[in-house]
């Protein structure tokens, strides 16, 4: 999957990364076991973190019955079942978290929005700072679709990120798109026997500097010991507030 460049990346670098984890969520409108033209270009990236020593694991929101709405257990506001708290637990323990999506109509997936709606479920949980609680953590997307939208998605999952308290690196976006209309997909096989978007100079380029960029970021917040939590700690404003209820600035 990597080319020489890559790979020769990969071979010549020098900074111990194997104490970082990441997490890829696929918010892939597909379920399981169909295939995800969004998993074949994460593959990429997580081909480089994985040959760097980052410890990685991938899911397909799919596969989880997460429940619509701002709380971090639905079933504690009316939901039947939500599986987020399961998801929870790998998003808390990563240092980098990936989201990926489709675009359709120009947009993120809808799956991609629940998600995004999950993350703000806890923004009123805090660290031990008293930071938000995604202080210290890495976030980055990678975006696939057959029209234009790639930087709009982009800007809206980055925005709602990095406003839960995500670092953002340079460059924290990748993607493909192929030309509008119906036609192949990213990793699709053409007549030919090549894959779709994999001779993409352009994504092959942007989705190395996102995950270099991701690994770096992440290995000097954990240096660091995370981020200085002088004028940032909640601790003034939280006199009688909830700890598990999401941040009401905006409802």
């Amino acid at each position: 999957m990597l080319d020489d460049k890559q790979q020769q990346l990969c071979d010549d670098n020098k900074t111990d990364f194997s104490d970082l984890t990441a997490l890829f969520i696929n918010c892939t409108l597909k379920y399981a076991p169909e295939p995800s033209h969004t998993d074949a270009l994460i593959d990429m990236s997580e081909e480089i973190m994985r040959a760097n020593g980052v410890g990685v694991e991938r899911i397909r929101a799919t596969d989880y019955e997460i429940a619509y709405g701002v709380y971090p257990d639905m079933t504690k506001h009316g939901a039947q079942t939500d599986q987020w708290p399961d998801l929870w637990a790998k998003v808390e323990a990563a240092h980098i978290v990936v989201l990926g999506t489709p675009i359709w109509l120009g947009e993120k997936s809808s799956v991609c929005q629940l998600i995004i709606e999950k993350l703000y479920a806890h923004s009123g949980q805090h660290n031990d700072k008293g930071q938000y609680v995604f202080y210290g953590k890495v976030g980055g997307t990678l975006i696939t679709g057959n029209e234009d939208g790639i930087k709009n998605c982009a800007m809206g999952i980055l925005y709602s990120m990095q406003h839960v308290g995500f670092a953002i690196p340079p460059q924290a976006d990748a993607g493909w798109i192929g030309e509008a209309g119906p036609g192949p997909s990213y990793g699709d096989e053409r007549d030919d026997g090549t894959r779709a978007g994999f001779d993409s100079d352009f994504t092959r380029r942007n989705t190395t500097f996102m995950t270099w960029n991701m690994m770096h970021f992440a290995r000097m917040l954990k240096d660091a010991g995370g981020i200085p939590a002088h004028g940032n700690s909640q601790g003034l404003w939280n006199e009688g507030r909830r700890f598990d209820a999401p941040n009401p600035e905006y409802r």
